[in-house]
């Protein structure tokens, strides 16, 4: 046997070379396509036939089914798309991933397209030093494209062949004499080495290599691709762990509908194979069961095949599919969900364009979670039952270690983020992001100082006067009113947003004028009484901090509107 170590390093070179190809080209796409792909993935509706169009679309121009379901994962995490919805795009995703096989099958093993690599190299190298965007970002996506064919083709030439490796042969046919049973163990290899390889489509491009060079015949080759159905599953089951209940349906939806069309695929296996194999004949083609270099091409038939009829076979069920997945995981209540975003651990990154949707959308969630804490601090001023004072207190106590939690882990998820590759634009949203996330966090702070103060006014026995508390409740309307601009505006895009913004300074300025207001009001009703000395200390705190969280709300309108961006 002459296959030594180096021999393996140059195959897991090639390997590599080909993946890093075909990341380059992916973040290429993204970078030239991002504010379009984001306007795809926030068009998505319950439409399980746009659903699947989609995900069809989105696997196609990142030719990764794992990115495009772990992307799934996290957008029903975080609440962005429904269970039925993500079942649509996992179902255009899972037809997506055969484009890989169809690109390598025509043009890798018809083609010299290798040839072709060096001078699209060349082509690209002036495009990337290029200033504009765009020319840049077609440099990266030719550069990919030659990078992964070239891969590919280092990867034919390092697979051993026959006649020098007889053994590492041997030890395959070995595995091919148990009928029945050589199909199951294929289809566990090809499980197994998409799972180490983290990546359908480098299975995908091995199991056409060797089938090309003779290792195995097309019988087991179309078993590990079933195998590479299975093991594309588990990266979006590892990135749900951390998820909540909805997302980990979502990956076991995933799970499930892979595995249902594997079952009726074993049932008719042979049968399925052997029609394959005549409509190739049929239409002048060579057999893949007698010439090795037709098995790339018969395989790919049947990944198409198979993909297509599966989905159309359940695209009908997904309610079904969908209660049976919610009876398999229960919910146990909301109390029990995580708050924080931990599924941003999930290898969702090397997506980074189609991040920035993501992060948006997180970053309004946090929004809402700082307006709902404000909200309490109303309830704690009327509220007269002690048991209930002490769970809104507790409320907020656990919303300011939320606030200080997520604000952490938006802050370095979008760091993360921005040390890709990133359009202009997408780099400018993250920094507005990371300025409005900031200011969120403040706001919880602010909150959390005020119920401190609520409670130390409890524990002292103070109280209010009638006309404080109506003060107190006007500014906390006109507080609710800044925070509905700013959501509103948090929804729009920056020219829309820089539109509302001088409503947004007026609000600030209303909130201002109100405190200076009461403020001296509060002077003069103390040099009446001066018992009220107690209650006007408490009453300008939370005058003041009201006043505080305007400023902070009005931040976040102008970093949205794109104005006073650090």
């Amino acid at each position: 046997m002459n296959f030594g170590f180096f021999d393996f390093l140059t195959l897991f070179g090639s390997l590599s070379l080909f993946l890093f190809g075909m990341k380059t080209m992916s973040e290429g796409i993204q970078k030239f396509a991002g504010d379009k792909m984001r306007s795809i993935l926030s068009a998505m509706t319950s439409n399980r036939f746009v659903g699947m169009f989609t995900g069809f679309l989105l696997t196609t121009l990142v030719q990764s089914s794992s990115a495009s379901t772990v992307m799934v994962v996290s957008f029903v995490n975080a609440g962005l798309m429904s269970l039925t919805q993500s079942i649509g795009v996992i179902m255009g995703a899972n037809i997506g991933t055969t484009t890989t096989a169809w690109l390598i099958s025509l043009l890798g093993f018809k083609l010299t397209i290798s040839a072709y690599s060096i001078p699209l190299i060349g082509i690209s190298f002036p495009l990337l030093l290029s200033s504009k965007e765009r020319l840049n970002s077609m440099g990266q996506i030719f550069l990919g494209f030659a990078l992964l064919f070239l891969g590919l083709d280092f990867l034919r030439g390092s697979v051993p062949d026959l006649a020098t490796n007889p053994e590492m042969f041997q030890a395959l046919q070995n595995l091919t004499g148990y009928g029945v049973y050589s199909t199951f163990i294929f289809l566990g290899l090809g499980t197994l080495l998409t799972i180490v390889l983290q990546s359908s489509s480098a299975t995908m491009a091995l199991v056409l290599v060797i089938t090309n060079q003779g290792w195995i015949g097309f019988e087991h080759g179309a078993a590990i691709v079933l195998g590479e159905n299975i093991g594309t599953t588990i990266t979006a089951n590892l990135a749900a762990i951390v998820g909540n209940v909805y997302a980990k349906r979502t990956a076991l939806a995933h799970t499930v509908f892979n595995i249902i069309g594997i079952i009726w695929m074993l049932l008719i296996f042979r049968f399925f194979i052997g029609q394959i194999d005549y409509f190739m004949v049929y239409f002048g083609l060579e057999s893949p069961l007698l010439a090795p270099t037709m098995i790339p091409i018969g395989l790919s038939i049947f990944h198409t095949v198979f993909n297509i009829t599966n989905t159309l076979l359940l695209i009908g069920f997904i309610k079904y599919l969908v209660s049976f997945v919610e009876y398999l995981l229960p919910s146990r209540g909301k109390k029990f969900e995580r708050p924080h975003l931990e599924y941003f651990s999930s290898g969702f990154l090397h997506m980074a364009e189609l991040s920035v949707f993501q992060a948006k959308k997180e970053v309004r969630k946090f929004c809402e979670l700082a307006q709902r804490m404000f909200n309490f601090i109303p309830a704690l001023i009327i509220e007269t039952d002690k048991k209930e004072y002490q769970n809104i207190l507790q409320k907020v106590s656990k919303y300011e270690e939320i606030t200080d939690r997520v604000e952490v882990e938006i802050t370095t998820f979008l760091i993360k983020i921005s040390r890709k590759q990133l359009s202009i634009q997408a780099s400018e949203d993250l920094r507005r992001m990371r300025l409005v996330s900031s200011e969120g966090e403040k706001i919880g702070d602010v909150c959390f100082k005020m119920s401190s103060l609520l409670a130390e006014k409890k524990k002292e026995k103070i109280y209010f006067t009638p006309a404080q508390r109506s003060d107190l409740f006007e500014m906390f309307k006109l507080v609710n009113n800044a925070f509905e601009l700013m959501q509103g505006n948090l929804q729009k895009s920056t020219p829309e947003a820089r539109k509302g913004l001088s409503a947004a300074i007026e609000l600030e300025r209303k909130i201002n004028a109100f405190r200076d207001q009461v403020r001296d009001t509060v002077i003069v009703d103390m040099e009446k009484d001066p018992s009220q000395v107690k209650s006007a200390f408490y009453f300008n705190k939370l005058i003041t901090s009201c006043e505080k969280i305007g400023d902070a709300i009005l931040n976040i309108n102008e970093a949205v509107a794109g104005v006073n961006v650090e």
